[in-house]
């Protein structure tokens, strides 16, 4: 990568983060609050920077919004924010657990890794750029999604059973539920808005580097 490549492709990135946290904290934008979890919209800047620069810039997109539900979950926590800070006590104990960063930012850099080495693999092989980079959108999306539930369950699925009034057996079928609801729901905003965002610049960018 040259001098001025290597300089476009910071610039670049830095604005997308930028629009990650600008998103992230603006308040009900990025995150969504419901009775006990945030739906977010934070995944969409994800997953356009992962479709315009790759699979790198998209997990370390990603790591930004990881980092960004941390920070909202401590300074503005619900029942289970415990399970996206280690700032936040778990119930039945006076602190919180560094386990939730795993959930809070492994996910979330799995979307732009995800999304930003699906869509290029795709495009290869179907020769459509659109239903490419739907089909990465609402992966990336889904990733995500399923990757928090199944971390909560398997890390913290006592505790937020309980911090959700719910007995230990019914957790499961809860989770699955908010999949095929908030996870359905983001997944296809992301299916919907990143193509439609992203392409148009992804060929502007490809002319420029022509």
């Amino acid at each position: 990568m040259s001098t001025a490549n290597r300089t476009s492709y910071l610039v670049r990135l830095s604005l997308m983060a930028a629009v990650v946290v600008v998103v992230a904290f603006v308040p009900f934008l990025g995150y969504i609050p419901l009775v006990v979890i945030k739906a977010t919209t934070v995944h969409i800047p994800v997953i356009i920077g992962a479709l315009l620069m790759g699979p790198k810039a998209g997990g370390i997109l990603g790591g930004v919004f990881g980092i960004t539900s941390v920070i909202k979950n401590t300074m503005e926590p619900n029942l289970t924010s415990f399970v996206f800070s280690p700032f936040i006590a778990v119930p039945g104990s006076t602190s919180g657990d560094w386990r939730a960063l795993l959930i809070a930012i492994v996910p979330r850099v799995l979307i732009g890794v995800i999304a930003g080495w699906l869509f290029p693999l795709l495009r290869r092989i179907t020769k459509r750029e659109k239903i490419s980079a739907v089909i990465a959108s609402v992966a990336g999306s889904f990733a995500n999604t399923i990757l928090v539930m199944g971390s909560i369950y398997f890390l913290f699925g006592q505790q937020y059973a309980a911090a959700q009034g719910k007995p230990f057996e019914a957790l499961a079928g809860a989770l699955i539920a908010v999949v095929c609801t908030n996870g359905v729901a983001e997944a296809l905003v992301a299916g919907v808005l990143c193509p439609l965002i992203a392409l148009p610049l992804w060929k502007v960018f490809s002319k420029k580097r022509g």
